[in-house]
Protein backbone atom coordinates (compact mmCIF):
# COMPACT_ATOMS: atom_id res chain seq x y z
CA UNK A 1 0.00 0.00 0.00
CA UNK A 2 1.42 3.67 -0.90
CA UNK A 3 1.55 6.02 2.14
CA UNK A 4 -1.63 7.99 0.95
CA UNK A 5 -3.33 4.58 1.16
CA UNK A 6 -2.59 3.91 4.49
CA UNK A 7 -3.06 7.69 5.41
CA UNK A 8 -6.79 7.41 3.97
CA UNK A 9 -7.54 4.32 5.36
CA UNK A 10 -6.07 5.91 9.31
CA UNK A 11 -8.81 8.52 8.51
CA UNK A 12 -11.21 6.32 7.22
CA UNK A 13 -11.05 4.57 10.94
CA UNK A 14 -11.16 7.76 12.84
CA UNK A 15 -6.91 8.35 13.49
CA UNK A 16 -4.83 10.80 12.86
CA UNK A 17 -1.94 9.51 10.29
CA UNK A 18 0.92 10.48 12.34
CA UNK A 19 4.09 9.60 10.49
CA UNK A 20 4.90 6.69 13.39
CA UNK A 21 1.03 5.51 12.61
CA UNK A 22 1.41 5.47 8.96
CA UNK A 23 4.92 3.36 9.45
CA UNK A 24 2.91 0.66 11.63
CA UNK A 25 0.06 0.62 9.85
CA UNK A 26 2.16 0.06 6.49
CA UNK A 27 4.03 -3.19 7.93
CA UNK A 28 0.89 -4.79 9.54
CA UNK A 29 -1.05 -4.14 5.85
CA UNK A 30 1.84 -4.88 3.44
CA UNK A 31 2.67 -8.30 5.17
CA UNK A 32 -0.33 -10.14 5.88
CA UNK A 33 0.53 -11.67 8.32
CA UNK A 34 0.28 -11.86 11.89
CA UNK A 35 2.74 -10.46 14.28
CA UNK A 36 3.39 -9.71 17.80
CA UNK A 37 3.77 -6.28 19.29
CA UNK A 38 8.01 -7.09 19.37
CA UNK A 39 8.28 -8.20 15.93
CA UNK A 40 6.54 -4.86 14.64
CA UNK A 41 8.73 -2.80 16.59
CA UNK A 42 11.85 -4.50 15.15
CA UNK A 43 10.39 -4.07 11.29
CA UNK A 44 9.54 -0.37 11.63
CA UNK A 45 12.66 0.02 13.24
CA UNK A 46 14.61 -1.20 10.79
CA UNK A 47 13.08 0.18 7.61
CA UNK A 48 12.83 3.77 9.16
CA UNK A 49 13.48 5.73 12.03
CA UNK A 50 13.39 5.10 15.70
CA UNK A 51 10.13 4.41 16.90
CA UNK A 52 9.62 3.80 20.90
CA UNK A 53 8.17 0.63 21.99
CA UNK A 54 5.01 2.88 23.85
CA UNK A 55 4.10 4.47 20.57
CA UNK A 56 3.81 0.58 18.63
CA UNK A 57 1.79 -0.44 21.74
CA UNK A 58 -0.16 2.82 22.03
CA UNK A 59 -0.73 2.96 18.33
CA UNK A 60 -1.65 -1.05 18.16
CA UNK A 61 -4.58 -0.24 21.54
CA UNK A 62 -5.60 2.74 19.12
CA UNK A 63 -6.02 0.14 16.21
CA UNK A 64 -7.78 -2.32 18.04
CA UNK A 65 -9.93 0.25 19.93
CA UNK A 66 -11.28 1.31 15.84
CA UNK A 67 -11.53 -2.22 14.78
CA UNK A 68 -8.70 -1.49 12.05
CA UNK A 69 -6.84 -4.84 13.42
CA UNK A 70 -7.67 -7.64 15.67
CA UNK A 71 -5.93 -9.24 18.38
CA UNK A 72 -5.32 -12.84 18.97
CA UNK A 73 -4.07 -14.13 21.82
CA UNK A 74 -3.29 -17.70 21.84
CA UNK A 75 -1.87 -17.90 25.29
CA UNK A 76 -0.91 -15.11 28.57
CA UNK A 77 1.96 -14.30 27.11
CA UNK A 78 1.41 -14.52 22.88
CA UNK A 79 -0.38 -12.08 21.48
CA UNK A 80 -0.56 -11.52 17.69
CA UNK A 81 -2.15 -8.91 15.80
CA UNK A 82 -4.31 -9.26 12.71
CA UNK A 83 -4.72 -6.79 10.04
CA UNK A 84 -7.66 -9.15 8.52
CA UNK A 85 -11.02 -8.31 10.59
CA UNK A 86 -13.49 -10.73 8.24
CA UNK A 87 -14.41 -13.33 10.52
CA UNK A 88 -11.96 -16.31 10.39
CA UNK A 89 -10.53 -18.64 12.88
CA UNK A 90 -7.02 -19.97 13.03
CA UNK A 91 -4.02 -22.08 13.32
CA UNK A 92 -1.43 -22.31 15.94
CA UNK A 93 1.95 -23.53 15.03
CA UNK A 94 3.06 -24.47 18.48
CA UNK A 95 6.57 -25.84 17.50
CA UNK A 96 7.19 -23.15 15.09
CA UNK A 97 5.00 -20.03 16.73
CA UNK A 98 3.36 -19.33 13.71
CA UNK A 99 -0.29 -18.29 12.94
CA UNK A 100 -2.17 -19.13 10.03
CA UNK A 101 -5.90 -18.27 9.06
CA UNK A 102 -8.38 -20.85 8.65
CA UNK A 103 -10.86 -19.69 6.33
CA UNK A 104 -14.53 -19.06 8.42
CA UNK A 105 -16.20 -21.18 6.26
CA UNK A 106 -14.34 -24.30 7.01
CA UNK A 107 -15.65 -24.01 10.32
CA UNK A 108 -19.04 -25.13 11.63
CA UNK A 109 -19.80 -24.91 14.73
CA UNK A 110 -22.67 -26.95 16.22
CA UNK A 111 -24.15 -25.56 18.23
CA UNK A 112 -23.78 -22.73 21.15
CA UNK A 113 -24.22 -22.49 24.98
CA UNK A 114 -27.45 -20.48 26.16
CA UNK A 115 -25.78 -16.80 26.79
CA UNK A 116 -26.90 -14.88 30.27
CA UNK A 117 -29.86 -12.81 30.03
CA UNK A 118 -30.12 -9.77 28.22
CA UNK A 119 -26.32 -10.63 26.58
CA UNK A 120 -25.76 -11.05 22.72
CA UNK A 121 -22.74 -12.66 20.88
CA UNK A 122 -20.01 -10.27 19.48
CA UNK A 123 -17.82 -12.64 18.05
CA UNK A 124 -16.45 -16.68 18.10
CA UNK A 125 -12.55 -17.46 17.85
CA UNK A 126 -11.63 -20.05 17.40
CA UNK A 127 -7.69 -21.19 17.68
CA UNK A 128 -6.44 -24.93 16.97
CA UNK A 129 -3.18 -25.56 18.34
CA UNK A 130 -1.53 -27.86 15.98
CA UNK A 131 2.41 -30.08 16.58
CA UNK A 132 3.84 -32.02 14.32
CA UNK A 133 2.78 -35.77 14.79
CA UNK A 134 6.75 -36.39 15.91
CA UNK A 135 7.27 -33.83 18.63
CA UNK A 136 6.05 -35.37 22.08
CA UNK A 137 3.12 -34.08 23.51
CA UNK A 138 3.74 -31.78 26.56
CA UNK A 139 1.01 -32.81 29.74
Amino acid sequence: MLRSEIAELLRDHGIAPTHQRIEIAGVLFSRHEHLAADQLLAIVNARYSEVSKATVYNSLRLFLEKKLIREVIVDPSRVFYDPNTAPHHHFYNMASGELTDICDDNLHLAGMPALPEGMVADSIDVIVRIRPREMAQVA
